[in-house]
């Protein structure tokens, strides 16, 4: 696992465009204010792109990877079509399966289970419908926390731009394959349960 997933907060920031069909991100250290990681989606086909435009845009398939902003892959989420409920799959940097998502039949606000390899839970992303705000749980223990930032009002009203504050609790412990997990969940919270 690359150490960069070490840190506990990490500040995700949509890429801004108004006709845009695929999503990419920019992951920012909040400390220093810098980019050091990047979630791209390249490999879109031409009828998931004009999909996009539409309202099966949430069923499409995506297939992103983040990488650190010197090309080194540190892990790639993907998911093929999905009619009710996604099943995404969570690959390392050699393109291993270390865990998949699966979404949840009637949760309020957005809740799936995140799953390693060998199919053992491992806890719940669970969201709030009245607010964009998302909590990996366990029991009563929160492993990490997603909220949005809102960039200002004119800018989220014309564009679909979406910013998330992530905050990794300090107990996780380093190098455990659960940070790549939650990594990866962040990317999906938009285009699984919100768009």
């Amino acid at each position: 696992m690359h150490p960069i997933l070490n840190k506990n907060q990490f500040f995700v920031k949509e890429h801004v465009g108004m006709f845009k069909a695929a999503n990419n991100y920019d992951i920012y250290d909040p400390a220093t204010n810098e980019i050091i990681m990047e979630c791209r989606e390249d490999s879109l086909g031409f009828f998931t792109k004009i999909l996009r435009f539409t309202d099966y845009k949430r069923m499409t398939p995506f297939h992103i990877e983040i990488k650190t902003t010197s090309g080194q892959k540190i892990l790639t989420v993907k998911r093929g079509i999905s009619i009710f409920l996604s099943d995404v799959e969570v690959l390392d940097e050699n393109d291993q399966l270390i865990g998949v998502f699966k979404q949840k039949l009637f949760s309020i606000g957005g809740k799936f289970e995140v799953f390693d390899a060998a199919g053992t839970s491992l806890c719940m992303l669970k969201g709030k419908w009245t607010s964009w705000d998302f909590r990996f749980m366990k029991d009563d223990f929160e492993f990490a926390h997603v909220s949005k930032e809102f960039a200002g009002f004119a800018k989220e009203l014309f564009t679909s731009a979406d910013n998330y504050g992530l905050e990794i609790n300090p107990e996780v412990p380093q190098d455990h394959k659960l940070r790549l997990l939650i990594m990866a969940a962040v990317m999906c919270i938009d285009m699984v349960l919100k768009e």
